[in-house]
């Protein structure tokens, strides 16, 4: 297996189902935002402060290009990654790509008290949810060569269903018992 990439909306659970999952499918777990940050030395909210969100795309869409030389690994992309068109054909030609599906609803519970992410520092955090998932829910959808809806299943729960379509998506035919 080359590289796996878990895409979807903030709070969908990349990182924490991700991490889980590498390890159940014993692939070297990356999240992009996380090696954004160790290699520039500052956090996101910073890049964003400095750099704007341009600045922050140019360094997610260059980590992305050296991480998807890689293989055995399992890569928890930032939420709005596949707004690049050219990351978009990147991760299709490159790897597997899995979309954690999930809702405003859940969303909004899952971050209630989440100060880190600079997109949803806005008056209305619900309002801002729902633009950005008018807008990346379709690229993320027409993308996702496997979709899991990221449920109410605990966090192992979910770890273990999203390894278990990940091994059983990249059987050789010979091992679904096709020819």
């Amino acid at each position: 297996m080359n590289v796996v990439y878990l895409v979807g909306p903030t709070g969908a659970g990349k990182t924490a189902v991700g991490r889980r999952a590498a390890a159940m499918l014993n692939l070297d777990f990356v999240d992009i935002d996380e090696l954004v940050q160790q290699r520039s030395g500052v956090d996101i909210p910073w890049i964003f402060d400095v750099e704007g969100e341009p600045g922050f795309r140019r360094r997610e869409s260059e980590t992305l290009a050296e991480l998807s030389t890689g293989s055995n690994t399992l890569v928890a992309t930032g939420a709005g990654i596949i707004l690049g068109p050219s990351n978009r054909v990147l991760m299709r030609d490159t790897g597997l790509v899995v979309y954690l599906k999930t809702t405003v609803r859940r969303q909004l519970s899952r971050l209630k008290n989440d100060k880190r992410r600079p997109l949803l520092m806005a008056p209305d955090r619900r309002q801002r949810l729902e633009a950005m998932a008018n807008i990346r829910n379709p690229l993320y959808e027409a993308l996702a060569d496997l979709t899991i809806v990221s449920d109410d299943d605990s966090l192992p729960a979910m770890a273990r269903r999203v390894a278990s379509a990940i091994k059983d998506h990249t059987k050789s035919p010979e091992q679904n018992g096709n020819d």
